[in-house]
């Protein structure tokens, strides 16, 4: 696996959108954040536009993201926001300077297409807050500086009743739950085996849950789990009739015949606190009666 170099003070970041439209306002605080890092910021030259809902024609984001990984300079690239679009664009751009020019692509929800591309090509990435929401929780937004910048991280939260004990060491990767479904079959399919595997999601129907997890396990990627971290499964839906059990409730019986440590509630996902995750790195995951820790080694 390839890690990009930490960041140092006077170091570039780029900023650029690959889904959702985002404008000047409601990125102008992050800018000022990083550049309060000591960091140097570039944006996109499609950044600010455009269209239908999307940060521009398809070509522009394309363009956009390939401008990124191609840049020799920058050492790191935080996606503007998500909602949906990368899917659309990832085909059309060439991962493969990456090699010579590693970064650390930061972002999540529909920026899981970008990292799925990334942990195929050998390179660690990062599952943290996106550009838009860079004021929305200080802790989270400080957890992306520390990854970025190199510093220990270990994280350390309270047990639930459905968490199955266990350590497991092994590199994370995932991400959005219903972008892993997306992927699936595809050259950006997720390998999960020997991983310790993250997942989390937003707005879904139960019932589109335990399908996805159905085709999960049907196509082997919960079997050989070294373990399973579950994050936010935030707003989820139900029709008239309840669908009987909780998105937690549906993770946890999916996984059910497996032995490898299992953890819910941690804090990462489309929640406020969304602390920041390193994807294609080794970590230790431990899972007790009274907490769990996930610590890098």
């Amino acid at each position: 696996m390839l890690v990009p170099e930490h960041l140092v003070k006077g170091d570039t970041i780029l900023i650029i959108g690959t889904a959702r439209a985002r404008g000047k306002a409601a990125l102008a605080p992050a800018i000022k954040i990083l550049q309060s890092w000591g960091l140097k910021v570039l944006t996109g030259k499609n950044l600010y536009k455009t269209h239908h809902q999307f940060a521009g024609t398809d070509a522009e984001r394309a363009h956009d993201l390939q401008w990124a990984i191609n840049h020799p300079g920058a050492k790191a690239v935080l996606i503007a926001g998500g909602g949906y679009g990368t899917l659309r664009i990832i085909d059309q751009v060439d991962f493969k300077p990456m090699q010579k020019f590693p970064k650390w692509f930061i972002g999540y929800s529909d920026t899981t297409v970008i990292h799925g591309r990334l942990l195929n090509e050998k390179v660690a990435c990062i599952h943290g807050t996106m550009a838009f929401q860079f004021e929305k929780n200080k802790e989270a937004t400080d957890s992306i500086k520390r990854l970025l910048f190199g510093e220990p991280i270990k994280y350390t939260i309270p047990r639930n009743k459905l968490n199955r004990s266990g350590t497991a060491r092994a590199k994370v990767v995932g991400g959005n739950l219903s972008l892993i479904y997306a992927l699936s079959g595809s050259k950006d399919d997720l390998s999960t085996k020997n991983k310790i595997l993250f997942l989390e999601d937003l707005d879904e129907q139960l019932y589109h849950i335990d399908r996805m997890m159905l085709q999960l396990k049907r196509s082997g990627k919960l079997k050989h789990l070294a373990g399973l971290i579950v994050g936010g499964m935030s707003d989820m839906k139900d029709n008239a009739v309840p669908y009987g059990k909780t998105a937690e409730e549906i993770i946890h019986d999916a996984v059910g015949e497996y032995d490898y440590p299992v953890c819910f509630n941690f804090p990462a996902g489309h929640i406020e606190k969304n602390m920041a995750l390193y994807f294609g790195k080794k970590a230790e995951l431990k899972v007790t009666k009274t907490n769990v820790s996930l610590n890098y080694l």
